[in-house]
């Protein structure tokens, strides 16, 4: 074998490991992208399921549930059941500590109703133990329709865990619109960029989640969002 062989045998090894590192870094960064435009094209998806404007339900339910968490999401909620839109209202994720009467205190005008027709849920500490608590409260009641009021950013979520909890119950959402929202564009806003960026995350892992159980996959309960 002559000498210029020998010399050129490791030239050529030594390319091919160079040519393959540069496929697979090719391959990652398209990969990247890929999943970059993917999960864009989702945001754009998940905000256009949020509504803009509060809009009254087009039709009356059995009961109504509120998901705590964000401003005027009770009152509205209690406006709803005083309009005669539900026969009762659960408020679901009530600190421990609170009652009737903490509530009652910032709803002066609807006393009876609060007395008579408003059930509190203390157990749950996020959306998806809301839903839990919600299906139960339901099956006590023996309802077979439900209004959920929540917050607009937050209403594509609460109605994937509900759904899933409550399959044979029809789900009437009622999406709260808050003052910042109207106030102002969210693009104009890190603040709530942020927070429909992180809403959005959940979204898509509570969707995942409940995919994985519909295949059998039942993962266990978090404490927290």
């Amino acid at each position: 074998m002559s000498e210029q062989t020998r010399h050129d045998k490791p030239e050529a090894s030594g390319r091919v490991p160079a040519r393959r590192r540069r496929t697979l870094l090719a391959a990652a960064v398209a990969a990247v992208g890929i999943a970059f435009v993917g999960a864009g094209v989702g945001f754009v998806g998940f905000l256009s399921q949020l509504r803009g404007v509060e809009t009254k339900p087009a039709g009356n339910a059995d009961g109504i549930v509120v998901l705590t968490g964000g401003s005027s999401r009770i009152s509205d909620a209690v406006e709803l059941l005083a309009g005669g839109y539900g026969k009762r209202l659960l408020i679901s994720g009530v600190h421990p500590t609170n009652g009737v009467s903490d509530i009652s205190r910032s709803l002066p005008d609807n006393q009876r109703l609060l007395t008579c027709c408003v059930d509190l849920d203390r157990s749950a500490v996020n959306t998806r133990s809301n839903a839990s608590e919600t299906r139960r409260w339901v099956d006590e009641q023996g309802f077979r329709s439900l209004i959920v009021v929540t917050s607009n950013y937050h209403m594509p979520r609460a109605i994937v865990e509900l759904s899933h909890a409550m399959p044979n119950v029809t789900l009437i959402p009622f999406a709260v619109i808050g003052d910042k929202w109207r106030e102002e564009p969210w693009w104009t806003s890190a603040a709530t960029l942020r927070l429909l960026l992180s809403e959005y995350v959940k979204y898509i892992a509570a969707e995942a989640r409940v995919r994985l159980a519909h295949l059998g996959l039942e993962l266990p309960p978090e404490n927290g969002d």
